[in-house]
């Protein structure tokens, strides 16, 4: 095997691997928003929120258009998880920030996250720094290459390798889930 085809190999091996690792965490995600009966797109907006947040830097973070930062931001206010604020500094910019229940849904979704997450079973903490070093490496390598339109590309192979829908079955599902009200989700108990 020469040294290319052995590199390419490695490479399909990788992507392979590396997208049925991101459809296992798609998975667990999906199978945590429907035990809390909360959309998907949910958790990742609670994760990224550092409070206040203007919904401008919530849409970079989740890497989303700001009409789906808005839908979330929406269905975050209707379930009583958040509330907008204007920003101190200007007030046309909008701020997101979580309520107490937001708080606490938030919290609970990190302790189970982190519980169901493949390195956290799976790797010790040498080997957990081990892969946080090469994905901070990748990710530095990353940001200093492709442009928007190759990451655009580059997304959506992913997404279609780990079995993903696209964007517009998500608003889809936020605009029409008819899930309970965040005040219904038992935010006080432990994780199993």
């Amino acid at each position: 095997m020469t040294g290319n085809s052995r590199r390419d190999q490695l490479n399909a091996e990788i992507l392979e691997s590396v997208s049925e690792l991101i459809g296992r965490v798609i998975g667990h995600g999906e199978q945590l928003a429907q035990k809390l009966c909360i959309p998907a797109p949910f958790i990742k907006a609670l994760h990224t929120m550092d409070c206040p947040m203007a919904m401008k830097e919530l849409g970079k973070r989740m890497h989303c258009d700001p009409s789906f930062v808005t839908l979330v931001a929406d269905m975050l206010e209707k379930r009583g998880l958040a509330r907008r604020e204007p920003h101190p500094a200007d007030r046309r910019v909008k701020n997101l920030v979580l309520t107490e229940d937001g708080l606490s849904l938030k919290k609970r979704l990190e302790i189970e996250i982190s519980a169901r997450m493949p390195w956290n079973r799976a790797l010790n903490d040498d080997e957990r720094a081990q892969l946080l070093a090469l994905i901070r490496k990748m990710l530095s390598a990353d940001d200093n290459g492709a442009g928007a339109a190759d990451d655009d590309a580059s997304a959506a192979a992913i997404l279609t390798a780990a079995g993903i829908a696209p964007l517009g079955t998500l608003k889809e599902v936020l605009s029409t889930g008819q899930q309970e009200p965040a005040a219904q989700v038992h935010l006080s108990s432990p994780p199993a």
